[in-house]
């Protein structure tokens, strides 16, 4: 008998009927939640005296992370866990703090980490009935840690990846394919992000053969990972020949693993990939470094979408997975389509992780349902109820259901819920300007530009207030990407030009109103920066707190020190007027 065959069969069981009975499952764990919290003073403070579905929704109040901060701060603090939760909270989990601002504090325990190592548990087998043979490999996963900072109340504040590679629950996970990665544990834990890339590739280079998977958490760190090994390659290679890690590599837990890994010079393996390194175009070389690789395991929806063309560049269109949507408030989901294509993955919710409700966004009314009434091709804002003390808490996401997987809906991220831009009357969320930008990208590819990435803010400095587009671009040379001197500049100010206009035409009425008629909008303004910006911007939030294996490069810039970082570096200055 076969076991693996036999775990999967538990597993597609577990599946089955998990997505079959979303209310009855959404009911009892709503029960489970409320129970023993019902002295808690947040829900002493509404009323809620017994375990009662209707009670609760009619009594306690929908709720934005500002509503709840004051009672997580006491916590924080010191006070007793109660406040909130009868379950003790353990620790505090850190968002990003990139794509809304400052990073917000979520309670947590280690109901969370169960409810993650059961949704990689879920997705392993999910990824193992789709793709053959990854039991015979590795994983190349760019998976970092971050420091954490210890609060008042002494319990510490990470970000949620590092709370889970410094658990047991990572510590002690099962000796499987999924949790085999070609870097071993310390590069993982090293807290130094640059040493700890550099470790990571060179010990996916050392066992380049055995590669069968790669992926980050986000494709912008993935992205970052191949921006890095196109600088580092020759150091890269002069390590694998010498059989001696570089000097600059001082984390201790480093230098012995990958010591261990290195073992001695290997002067045959450093001439193949600097052969491969040193050719002309680096399209695909990703397959031709590790030429067993499968798939790339990374989030490719939302934000993270723009980095799609990029990696099917350098990936030759290997398929992108994106596995899991989750947050710092909870895990929702898995996408039980993993080779579908990026612009149709949706996840199907999980209703054993966290109570579930939505509010609606279609229309003017925002009525709140529950996950099993939710309805094909509408939209939502998820609100969430979880095992740490977060109350009908919005997520600020907007998500469009799909369709359904047995009886769980499917999801598919649209946009953040706020409002990226405004001068005037005029909102332009984050799915209207990633639309904007991407007419913009055709533009540029006409010219044989291509556009890195992209930031923007509201210049209300100026009168009439404009929109100001901040980016960072490549000119394409034959096969080569290569730095665009202010030469090239000068030669493609028609190009930058008519990108701000058909950027502007591609936003709503609202916005052309403001802009054309009323003159309440002036002109949108493109600022070009120079090489490396954001990588750099990545560096400077993470210096602010960030983690690197949860870094979102933000949309719209609201950080007085990060406009003026991305000010210092503008090379050139177009508009559409």
């Amino acid at each position: 008998m076969n076991p693996n065959s036999d775990n999967n069969q538990r597993w597609e069981a577990k599946l089955k009927d998990l997505t079959s009975n979303v209310q009855q499952i959404q009911d009892n764990l709503l029960k489970e939640i409320l129970t023993p919290n019902l002295n808690t003073e947040y829900l002493q403070r509404f009323r809620v005296e017994r375990f009662d579905k209707e009670l609760f929704k009619k009594n306690v109040p929908v709720v934005s992370y500002e509503d709840i901060k004051p009672y997580i701060d006491r916590v924080v603090n010191g006070e007793s866990s109660d406040v909130i939760s009868t379950r003790p909270i353990t620790g505090f989990l850190l968002s990003s703090g990139t794509s809304g601002g400052a990073q917000k504090m979520m309670p947590w325990n280690n109901k969370y980490l169960d409810n993650l190592t059961f949704a990689y548990d879920l997705r392993m087998h999910v990824i193992t009935k789709h793709v053959k043979g990854l039991e015979v490999g590795k994983g190349m996963m760019f998976l970092f840690t971050k420091q954490e900072a210890k609060t008042p109340s002494g319990l510490l504040a990470r970000v949620a990846t590092s709370s889970y590679f410094k658990s047991d629950y990572f510590k002690n996970r099962p000796s499987n394919w999924y949790y085999s990665y070609t870097s071993p544990d310390e590069v993982i834990l090293c807290s130094n992000n640059t040493q700890s890339l550099y470790c990571h590739l060179l010990c996916g280079l050392l066992q380049r053969d055995e590669v069968v998977r790669m992926g980050s958490i986000f494709a912008s760190v993935m992205v970052r990972a191949i921006k890095f090994l196109e600088t580092y390659w020759e150091e890269l290679c002069s390590n694998i020949r010498t059989g001696r890690l570089s000097e600059w590599i001082t984390d201790l837990g480093c230098r012995s693993s990958v010591s261990l890994v290195l073992g001695g010079p290997r002067p045959d393996l450093a001439d193949t990939i600097e052969t491969i390194c040193n050719q002309s175009s680096w399209k695909g070389i990703v397959t031709r470094i590790w030429p067993n690789t499968k798939y790339i395991e990374t989030v490719v929806t939302g934000s993270m979408g723009q980095y799609v063309p990029t990696l099917n560049y350098y990936c030759s269109d290997l398929p992108l997975v994106s596995t899991t949507y989750g947050s710092s408030e909870t895990t929702f989901g898995i996408n039980v389509d993993p080779l579908c294509k990026p612009e149709d993955v949706s996840y199907a919710f999980m209703p054993n992780m966290s109570y579930f409700e939505f509010i609606t966004m279609d229309g003017d009314k925002r009525d709140v349902v529950d996950l099993h009434d939710v309805k094909v091709g509408c939209t939502y804002e998820p609100v969430v109820t979880n095992f740490a003390g977060l109350y009908r808490m919005r997520v600020g996401d907007v998500l469009l259901v799909t369709g359904f997987y047995n009886n769980a809906p499917q999801f598919r991220f649209v946009r953040r819920e706020n409002v990226v831009l405004s001068i005037d009357s005029d909102k332009t969320n984050e799915e209207d300007l990633f639309k904007a930008v991407s007419q913009a990208k055709l533009v540029l590819d006409s010219s044989d530009l291509f556009l890195e990435d992209f930031t923007s803010y509201a210049d209300t400095s100026t009168f009439p207030g404009h929109y100001v587009l901040y980016v960072e671009v490549r000119a394409k040379e034959g096969k080569k990407y290569l730095e665009l001197n202010k030469e090239a500049l000068d030669l493609n100010k028609e190009a930058f030009s008519k990108c701000c206009s058909v950027m502007e035409d591609s936003l709503d009425n609202v916005y052309k109103r403001c802009r054309f008629k009323d003159g309440s909008v002036g002109p949108l303004e493109i600022r070009v920066v120079g090489k490396g910006t954001f990588d750099s911007l990545m560096n400077f939030f993470i210096n602010q707190g960030a983690s690197i294996g949860q870094y979102k490069a933000p949309r719209c810039i609201k950080s007085g020190k990060a406009l003026e970082f991305m000010e210092d570096r503008v090379v050139a200055k177009f508009s559409s007027a």
